[in-house]
């Protein structure tokens, strides 16, 4: 399979170097940069009709969808513990929503259509208000025709600062989006093929950093980089190695967690998960190290390139800062009298051609037919009004959630409204105090996650392979509000 990589985090070698005497004083820690401007309380942002350059910039010229014109969209920077207000104004000429992914935020605001909000009509707009109580790595997308519209481009980093700058030199983000063109460099259409559905879900054949061509990062051997790591694909799993270099984990989906490195040195990232990493750049001055996705057998590519510039190091030894996170303010879950349920995924098309657990049916029941189950039910679509919940969790709670994966393929499931500790998979502990809003399971895990329901609402679950959630891999928990009410 043929991938070509895009990155828009470029700076010509020529303006590094030109930098490089700025760089030296970056041994004071510099702040993030405030992508849309942080001192404003309300921002606003336009899904529309664009045109990018996803073959390259002497490439064909596609036509997407984004926000502002921009795919991925503009980076949004909010503040810990302060109001946001961010104006949806709808320029496709079908209904949307936006989707604050992550966010633990009030259920009104969540972007579900017809189960949190009414749809945003064409020409209309919403207002979305919330206090984001969390620090960490998010980002926005549709849930609305989200097939198509996040297919085709309509997704953005949503940054949430701490109130103090974490110590390092850059804090960067990397959007990696994963794209199916043809070979005039156009979107391929056929968004929702049922036999694709029932098996890994629409992966492309190409893959974008921040949306641009594919040019090496320039660095400087001694800077300390904060990366925020995004996947804003459809269905495409990542499994990310830094030739040459240690990233340590500092947080997951957002939440801080025990700085760790990664087994075997891989990140995986599958469909809507986040990482940020910490990077001593230790490499030597004029070098260059691959950044390869290894995930798929047989398969593999080179993301981007780490290229040295030729400055002497900006420090001879690593920053001695600490890398742990400060927290955020997560419920801490009471194991020992935690409700307890139990969610079987089931479904999708087997190695011998044959749906799993939904009565036989064959690969070919097109049409809108679900493929894939929770607890034997299904949802399909992207949300609508009166979903019925699965289950009412009682409010101020403490709950464990198994999910079984019955099936032969990877599901990233994403919880709304919540972040939750993953406790285990397959029956052994998980290290590292990792907390998450979208999990993977690899075919036949069981995993264990743990939270409070302390965010009352009905709050949509599924699987973030969007053709999985699409054809039935999605359902509701409803959380009452501990008092008694649901």
């Amino acid at each position: 399979m043929e991938v070509t990589v895009f990155s828009n985090c470029w700076v010509s070698r020529r303006e590094f170097l030109r930098a490089g005497s700025g760089l030296v004083a970056a041994t004071i820690m510099l702040k993030s940069s405030p992508g849309i401007a942080a001192a404003q309380r309300e921002y606003k942002i336009s899904p529309g009709y664009a045109r990018a350059a996803l073959k390259g910039g002497d490439g064909p010229i596609a036509e997407v969808w984004a926000y502002d014109g921009r795919t991925p969209g503009p980076e949004i920077r909010l503040r810990k513990g302060e109001l946001a207000r961010i104006v949806v104004e709808n320029r496709l000429d079908e209904d949307t929503t936006v989707h604050w992914h992550g966010i633990r935020l009030p259920n009104t605001m969540d972007g579900v259509p017809g189960l949190t909000q009414p749809p945003i009509k064409p020409g209309e707009s919403f207002v979305y208000e919330f206090t984001p109580p969390d620090a960490g790595t998010f980002w926005y997308h549709p849930h609305a025709d989200s097939l198509q519209q996040l297919g085709r481009g309509l997704a953005g980093a949503l940054i949430v600062e701490e109130p103090e700058p974490v110590e390092v030199d850059r804090d960067l983000v990397w959007v990696l989006t994963d794209w199916r063109l043809d070979t005039e460099g156009q979107i391929v259409p056929g968004f929702g093929n049922p036999m694709e559905a029932a098996m890994s879900g629409r992966v492309g054949n190409t893959v974008t950093l921040n949306g641009m061509v594919s040019k090496d990062q320039s660095v400087r051997s001694g800077e300390r980089i904060r990366l925020r790591l995004v996947n804003t694909s459809l269905a495409r799993i990542m499994a990310l190695k830094f030739e040459g270099h240690r990233p340590v984990v500092v947080a997951t989906d957002g939440q801080p967690c025990d700085p760790h490195e990664p087994d075997g040195g891989r990140l995986l990232l599958g469909p809507a998960m986040r990482i940020d990493v910490i990077i001593d750049m230790q490499g030597a001055p004029g070098s260059r190290h691959a950044v390869v996705d290894d995930f798929y057998d047989g398969l593999a590519y080179e993301v981007t390139g780490l290229s040295y510039a030729t400055d002497a190091p900006l420090r001879e030894n690593p920053v001695e800062a600490a890398l742990r996170l400060p927290n955020n303010p997560l419920p801490q879950p009471d194991l020992g009298n935690a409700e307890r349920l139990e969610l079987v995924l089931q479904g999708g098309m087997m190695g011998g051609g044959m749906m799993q657990g939904l009565g036989g049916m064959s690969g070919d029941m097109a049409h809108g037919h679900a493929i894939w189950s929770i607890n034997g039910t299904s949802m399909k679509g992207d949300g609508h009004a009166d979903m019925p919940p699965l289950v009412t969790l009682a409010g101020g709670q403490s709950h464990v959630v198994t999910m079984r994966n019955e099936t032969a393929w990877w599901h990233p499931m994403h919880l709304h409204g919540f972040s939750f500790r993953i406790l285990s998979r397959n029956g052994a502990a998980v290290p590292h105090n990792q907390w998450a809003d979208t999990v993977l399971l690899a075919p036949r895990d069981i995993v264990e996650v743990a939270f409070v329901a302390d965010n009352p609402g009905d709050w949509m679950l599924h699987c973030h392979v969007t053709d999985h959630q699409t054809t039935g891999l999605m359902t509701v928990l409803r959380v009452g509000d501990g008092k008694g009410k649901t």
